[in-house]
């Protein structure tokens, strides 16, 4: 039970679309990533997945629409919704998701992390 400083936590990560794990609650990991430029379009069966902005903004993309996420704002993308995080500049984010969650979800290529660092 110690408490987590967000932005030390930050200054630990220096690649893009590489989440680390910062902590657990009820079987979902916590996990800190940073975003620029455009990620992969993917989907995750099972899991839904929460996005926190701690600073600066990305757009969500989606099939149908995109949804601009600002400092401060939250949007949760439900299991089986095709989606593609877009950051034109570097942002902070915090992750909420299932420990079973892939961070490419449905796409297996050189951008899956299988084994996620824990800092």
């Amino acid at each position: 039970m110690n408490t987590i400083n967000l932005k030390e936590k930050f200054n630990l990560i220096s690649e893009h679309y590489k989440p680390c794990i910062i902590g657990e609650v009820n079987n979902c990991l916590v996990k800190a990533v940073k975003f620029k430029g455009e990620f992969l379009w993917h989907h995750h069966d099972r899991e839904d997945e929460l996005f926190l902005v701690v600073k600066g903004s990305f757009r969500m993309k989606f099939r149908d629409r995109e949804r601009l996420v600002r400092e401060g704002e939250f949007i949760v993308v439900p299991h089986g919704v095709e989606h593609c995080p877009v950051a034109d500049e570097e942002v902070q984010v915090i992750l909420i998701e299932p420990n079973s969650t892939l961070n490419t979800g449905n796409i297996t290529n050189e951008r899956t992390i299988a084994q996620l660092e824990r800092i």
